[in-house]
C-alpha cells in the first residue's frame, strides 16, 4: 500500500495544485504539508479529512487514506442489499417506478447496473444476453456492437457524448477500473463527433430505431446529496425522457396497449 503522503500528493497533483496552492486552500502551512507528503510528519485523521475535503476526494479513496495513515474508515460500505441501505432502496425504487413508462436505470461509480424500470426493455431489445448478464455494465450495452449501438441512429454523436462523459469521471476520479472501461469503449466501432451547437435544440439527444421509426430521448443524471456511506456516495440513477412529442405518445401508447396494437413511432429522420 502506497504511503498517506504517497496518495494526498497523487490527488494534489490529480487536481492540478501546487502544495502552495492547496495549503492556502486548506489554510494550513506550506512547510507541514510538505513534511505530509514526504513522510516526516503523520497527519492528524481531522486533517486528513479536511484536505481531501478540499481535494474533493471521493469516499471511497478517503477511507484508503486514512487506512494508510493508520486510521480506522470514516465512512461505512453497506452492500446495497442490506437493513442499513432500505430507505436508499426504497427511494430508488419510488423513482424509477415513477418514471414510467420512460425508461430509468441506477448504476455504480463504474457504471454497472444496479437496477431499471420497466422503460429499460425498449432500449435492451435486441440486445446480446450475455451484455445484459450480471454484472451488466451500461455503457458496454450502449456501445457495444451486439448491444445498442446498430440502433442508435446518431451512433457518433452518442458514442463521442459517452465518452467525453467517461473522461470527465477519469479526470476526477483517476479510477484503474474505469480507465480499461473507456480503452475498451473507445476501441468499438461507430466512429466519435462533438455535437454541433448549430442544430438547434436544447439538448443533445439518443435516437434509435423502433419498429420502423425513430424514438428519441434525452437524459438526466441525478445523485445523492451529501452521502456518508460509500455505496450511496456512488450511486446515479440515468432517467431518459422524451425529446419530442412523438416519443412521448409512443411510449404512453405502448404502456397501455398490447404490443400489435401499440402506436407507430415517428417517422424516422435518417
Amino acid at each position: 500500500m502506497d504511503s498517506v503522503g504517497t496518495i494526498l500528493r497523487g490527488w494534489r497533483e490529480q487536481r492540478r495544485l501546487s502544495q502552495l496552492q492547496l495549503a492556502v486552500q486548506a489554510d494550513v502551512s506550506t512547510r507541514h504539508l510538505s513534511f505530509v507528503e514526504t513522510g516526516r510528519s503523520r497527519p492528524s485523521r481531522d486533517l486528513l479529512l479536511h484536505l481531501a475535503d478540499e481535494l474533493d476526494v471521493p469516499l471511497r479513496d478517503r477511507n484508503r487514506m486514512l487506512l494508510a495513515a493508520g486510521y480506522a474508515p470514516a465512512y461505512s460500505e453497506a452492500p446495497i442489499d442490506s437493513p442499513a441501505l432500505e430507505g436508499v432502496r426504497d427511494a430508488l425504487r419510488q423513482l424509477l417506478a415513477g418514471h414510467e413508462p420512460y425508461p430509468a436505470v441506477v448504476v455504480d461509480a463504474a457504471w454497472r447496473l444496479v437496477d431499471g424500470n420497466s422503460g429499460i426493455a425498449l432500449l435492451t431489445a435486441g440486445v446480446a444476453p450475455e451484455l445484459l448478464e450480471p454484472p451488466a455494465n451500461v455503457l458496454r450495452i450502449s456501445l457495444h456492437p451486439d448491444g445498442m449501438a446498430p440502433r442508435i441512429v446518431n451512433l457518433a454523436e452518442w458514442r463521442g457524448h459517452l465518452l467525453a462523459r467517461l473522461r470527465r469521471q477519469l479526470a476526477v476520479s483517476a479510477d484503474q477500473e474505469l480507465s480499461q472501461l473507456y480503452d475498451e469503449l473507445a476501441a468499438y466501432p461507430g466512429g466519435e463527433s462533438t455535437v454541433d451547437p448549430r442544430a438547434g435544440g436544447v439538448v443533445a439527444p439518443m435516437r434509435i430505431r423502433q419498429d420502423g421509426g425513430e424514438l428519441s430521448f434525452f437524459g438526466m443524471v441525478a445523485t445523492f446529496g451529501t452521502p456518508l456511506d460509500v455505496t450511496v456516495s456512488e450511486l446515479a440513477i440515468e432517467a431518459f425522457y422524451p425529446a419530442d412529442p412523438a416519443t412521448a405518445a409512443y411510449l404512453h401508447q405502448a404502456r397501455h396497449s398490447a404490443p400489435t396494437a401499440a402506436a407507430a413511432p415517428p417517422a424516422g429522420r435518417g
